[in-house]
């Protein structure tokens, strides 16, 4: 059964959700106050429609109870973005994930109940950051607080040895959760300690904070 997916507030962030949604097939509902930006979507969502979201009468009149997930990418006006979302809640919608624009934002976003919040221009700049260290460096992903994922590509450190030789969890602190073999592409998930690494593998990482940026700082970084 194909999902529906209610998109509020079209600028860069919401705008590529939603091309993507409706690229994937998805049934999209884009909204926006802003005429110029709903003709844009038109034709590439379901619906585009020009609305005020921190109206109730007008959520309850597009049907956004029946929405099975809405994302609220409202820009810059932080009071219309918790007024949306309190009222979406307050609606009944299945699950509702949010943009922040700072940590106080964030906050209350979730003191009202909103099931995700999503910070893309600080998770862009970490995961640039991340990337600077060393070009080995493919993808990092906040898990939490204090906690992240990392895909690093094994180097001249790592070439030709196990992972018993290496002893990433010991020093570092970190689990290799995964290993994709540079040649052959293959998976080896929970990888054996004996495994031998060669150089262009992807290693999928996971650990604290702290102790990620040791492991990246050391094993992962080039001379």
């Amino acid at each position: 059964m194909k999902r529906e997916f209610a998109v509020i507030g079209l600028g860069r962030f919401g705008g590529s959700i939603c091309k993507e949604l409706s690229a994937e097939g998805m049934d999209v509902l884009a909204i926006d106050s802003d005429e110029d930006r709903v003709n844009e979507f038109k034709d590439i969502a379901a619906h585009a429609v020009i609305a005020d979201t921190t109206d109730e009468k007008v959520l309850k009149e597009l049907g956004m109870r029946n929405i099975d997930h809405v994302i609220v990418a409202i820009g810059e006006d932080i009071q219309a973005s918790i007024l949306t979302t309190l009222m979406l809640k307050e609606l009944g919608v299945k699950k509702i994930t949010v943009k922040a624009q700072n940590d106080y934002h964030e906050k209350v976003l979730i003191k009202i109940g909103a099931d995700h919040v999503v910070h893309p221009e600080r998770d862009m700049g970490k995961r640039i950051a991340h990337s600077i260290i060393s070009t080995n460096i493919l993808d990092y992903l906040e898990l939490s607080d204090a906690h992240s994922i990392v895909e690093v590509k094994a180097g001249k450190k790592m070439h030709g040895k196990t992972l018993i030789d290496l002893d990433i969890r010991a020093k570092y602190g970190c689990n290799v959760v995964a290993i994709k073999n540079a040649y052959n592409k293959g998976i080896n998930v929970s990888p054996e300690p004996n495994l031998k690494i060669d150089k262009g593998d992807i290693l999928i990482v996971i650990g604290a904070d702290k102790d990620i940026s040791k492991f990246e700082r050391i094993l992962v970084a080039e001379d």
